[in-house]
């Protein structure tokens, strides 16, 4: 359990009648992380630090490769005559040295995860006792003096026999490929938090007591290396029988409800995008209505990686429910609660610029709207000016083709290189350009704005070197400014040799 301090808001659980606690309080949250209680021993630091090595997707696949290695040498020593013995000799020394090696490697797995966590699963023992026993038979075959065994024929018979049960170390490829997916799944999920007791490894987090983020429920391959959809179902109703509801964010696919028994609601949001001003309404007022249902109700979410999509909604429904003030605080504890920072400090929350703005978007519904749209507000687009623009592309704007979206279609675009609907003015002196809209389209509502080059800028999220969204209802007085960091793909830090840190973008608009 990890304690954590915020206000429960709605989000909290009811006690004996009233409406939960509106102060901020610590909370406890299972953290999904089995409780011990180690000491600070040498025993226990040397496990930590060899646990990454043990459990690598790198170890693993040589463990397999070792595995279908010895199947290979057995079946050609079978094949071979008695009169090549110095091969025979040689191949039962390999095999005894992988025999050997899965042993070391059964010892080490035991080591890390703990005895009684090993063994609590039929697969590691049937592993375990397959790898004692062709350890022994390996043994007994290469250690076994046959020069005279041509006066005892039926001794030669038996060994050979015996030789033939290592060949169950086939059946050992089972633990290995369930190994090899949970790696692969723990490799794919980085340092986000996991849930990794009560038998579940999932890439899944209890944000609040009562609200879960975790990524895509997947079947057939994608469940190699995603969360298997019968497993996050099977979590689900033994957690939260009957009283969870799953928020599907992906646009790009779904999946049979009756695995969570239809308690799915789908809202469509593309990948690195944002939704729309009406689905996080609509989103807060379902979640609204379910968490007062029951006091035991929750909400799983989930996108792709369960990280910018769902982090943005999650955050709208903190927000909503008086658990935080202010969007950025609801921002940091997503971010918080959804990294492991025990294995590594990469960020693991909202980190896409246009996807906090509209998180801050409902801040503002919320607090000044009632819960309500904003007044719509049409406006266009006179003209773009792209600051710090030297060292991007060609420096002038002339490589730079834009595209506007209004919603998700398409309603506008130019070409700098042509001057097709557009005019460009270098400003040297500031070290800008301008980009003039000739005929620009009436824009009103949730608008994306997506900028491409022909001069080999380099790509990011959407396929583009940059770009961002925003409403036309929190535009003031005419006037929209965004910095490197509020750029979707210039944000990132690896980008900043590029993009210096006076690059932004600021539009100006006209009324209709």
């Amino acid at each position: 359990m990890t304690s954590v301090h915020f206000n429960p808001g709605l989000d909290s659980k009811e006690v004996n009648g009233s409406s939960g606690i509106r102060e901020e309080a610590e909370v406890q949250i299972d953290d999904g992380k089995e409780e011990t209680d180690h000491p600070d021993t040498t025993f226990h630091n040397v496990r930590k630090m060899m646990t990454p090595f043990v459990m690598s997707f790198g170890f693993r696949v040589f463990g397999l490769v070792l595995i279908i290695l010895d199947i290979i040498l057995v079946i050609v020593d079978l094949s071979l005559s008695h009169k090549n013995r110095d091969v025979r000799r040689a191949l039962e020394a390999v095999s005894l040295v992988i025999s050997f090696f899965f042993l070391v490697d059964v010892l080490l797995r035991v080591y890390v995860e703990e005895f009684k966590v090993y063994f609590r699963s039929r697969l590691n023992v049937v592993d375990a006792c397959i790898v004692v026993i062709t350890l022994v038979v390996t043994m007994i075959y290469a250690f076994s003096d046959l020069s005279g065994a041509s006066l005892i024929p039926r001794v030669v018979t038996f060994l050979r026999a015996l030789r033939i049960l290592i060949l169950v170390r086939i059946f050992r490829l089972a633990s290995q490929k369930k190994e090899l997916e949970k790696v692969t799944r723990r490799m794919v999920s980085e340092n986000k938090r996991r849930y990794q007791k009560d038998g579940f490894d999932l890439d899944l987090t209890y944000v609040t007591e009562r609200v879960i983020a975790m990524s895509f429920p997947s079947s057939g391959k994608q469940a190699l290396y995603r969360n298997p959809i019968r497993e996050v179902a099977r979590f689900l109703d033994t957690k939260h029988p009957d009283h969870y509801k799953v928020f599907n964010l992906c646009s790009e696919k779904g999946y049979d409800p009756k695995f969570f028994h239809y308690r799915v609601e789908r809202v469509m949001i593309d990948d690195h995008n944002v939704p729309s001003l009406q689905d996080l309404l609509h989103f807060t007022a379902c979640v609204r209505d379910w968490m007062a249902a029951d006091p035991r109700n929750v909400i799983a979410i989930h996108c792709k990686g369960g990280k910018g999509r769902t982090g943005t909604m999650v955050c709208t429904w903190l927000i909503d429910s008086d658990q935080f003030e202010s969007a950025q605080e609801s921002l940091d504890y997503f971010g918080e609660r959804r990294t492991d920072k025990s294995r590594s400090s990469k960020f693991q929350g909202v980190e896409t610029p246009s996807q906090s703005r509209y998180v801050g978007y409902y801040e503002i519904m919320k607090n000044q709207f009632k819960r309500q749209l904003p007044p719509p507000k049409s406006l266009r687009i006179k003209s773009i000016r792209i600051h710090s623009i030297a060292g991007v592309g060609k420096s002038d704007g002339t490589d730079l083709k834009l595209k506007i979206l209004q919603s998700r279609d398409l309603v506008f675009r130019c070409d700098c290189s042509t001057l097709e609907n557009c005019a460009v003015f270098p400003d040297v002196g500031s070290n800008a350009v301008v980009l003039s809209l000739k005929d620009a389209p009436v824009l009103n509502g949730d608008i994306k704005l997506m900028f491409e080059s022909s001069a080999g800028l380099p790509k990011g999220y959407e396929d583009c070197p940059f770009y961002f969204w925003f409403n036309t209802a929190f535009v003031e007085n005419y006037r929209l400014f965004l910095s490197r960091e509020e750029l979707d793909n210039p944000h990132k830090a690896k980008t900043w040799n590029l993009y210096k840190e006076d690059f932004g973008v600021t539009l100006s608009f006209t009324d209709p």
